[in-house]
């Protein structure tokens, strides 16, 4: 990086961070205080505003705003992809800021870099593998609950269970207060203080309806910080499965959230999972018919006959 690539990414540096000292700045950079503060005495010189307080560090003048002057190819269509996944899987408003944002960015490209663009993105797609209905629902969804956790209101939904309880019963109305949202594993989740079970609990937007955002209002519980929250890993259960050859690439491909690891051996791949119960596992692998064979735990294989017994039965 020569010098004035430096001093451009000090200014673009010092914008999103706010306040740098030298130290970080030379850091950074790979280089010495002493260059920075050259550097720093550079850009004044030049007209940049920046101010330096001892002890605190630099920062620029309230209001001075250096627009980015120049994308690559690469970096032009990573941010157009990405308002396009915005566009995709955000609700509405979000969309059309999306759109917004991709027309600026276009218009500040030089026309060989626009071209360049146009043509790398033109070999990239995003497909909404869902259906149209399901995905206007949880584009709404999305709306309401991002409009709750700002306003920090309550919410309250009917949510229905992958699984159902030891009652038998799977739906459930929930009143939470919603914390914020992840996109983890293809699917957006809630994480929210659930009244219902007085705990932190995670929520699969696409497993909610009737969703009504309340007038109250909620604190969040002190020491959470969303930013940090890791959800409580309890799949306790360990599963081990041995897969036909003939099928091997298709389980891999099939992405199995428990799935912890998949190996070739001697009769064949062994898929390792852990569960939280071994229903969990149940119907995925009576998909794959006898192509998948449950090695442990017993409990598993007995469910697994317990079914096929089941279908014996009925056909």
């Amino acid at each position: 990086m020569n010098k004035t690539e430096r001093m451009l990414a000090i200014v673009i540096e010092l914008q999103r961070k706010g306040v740098l000292r030298a130290e970080d700045l030379a850091a950074k950079f790979e280089t010495s205080i002493r260059t920075i503060y050259r550097d720093v005495q550079a850009l004044s010189e030049a007209g940049v505003p920046v101010a330096g307080a001892p002890g605190i560090g630099y920062s620029l003048m309230e209001g001075y705003f250096l627009p980015p002057v120049s994308f690559t190819a690469e970096e032009a269509v990573a941010l157009l992809i990405g308002a396009d996944f915005v566009e995709m899987r955000l609700d509405a408003e979000y969309g059309a800021k999306a759109r917004s944002s991709q027309e600026k960015i276009e218009a500040v490209l030089p026309e060989n870099v626009r071209e360049e663009t146009e043509r790398i993105r033109s070999a990239i797609r995003l497909l909404n593998e869902r259906g149209g209905r399901t995905r206007r629902l949880e584009k709404e969804t999305f709306e309401q609950l991002r409009q709750a956790i700002l306003r920090k209101r309550r919410v309250r939904f009917r949510y229905s269970k992958n699984l159902p309880d030891p009652d038998g019963h799977r739906h459930s109305e929930r009143t939470v207060d919603p914390y914020g949202l992840v996109f983890s594993q293809g699917v957006w989740m809630l994480v929210a203080f659930c009244g219902l079970r007085r705990d932190i609990r995670h929520f699969r937007l696409s497993r909610m309806n009737e969703l009504v955002v309340l007038e109250d209002s909620f604190r969040i519980v002190p020491g959470f910080r969303f930013q940090n929250h890791r959800p409580i890993d309890d799949r306790n259960v360990t599963v081990r499965m041995l897969v036909d050859q003939a099928v091997a690439d298709r389980v891999q491909e099939s992405d199995n959230f428990y799935m912890e690891s998949f190996e070739p051996g001697e009769e064949g791949w062994l898929a390792t999972f852990r569960v939280r119960r071994v229903e969990d596992l149940l119907q995925w692998t009576l998909g794959w018919g006898a192509a998948v064979r449950v090695l442990e735990p017993e409990s598993l294989r007995e469910r697994v006959r317990e079914e096929i017994k089941k279908m014996f039965e009925r056909y």
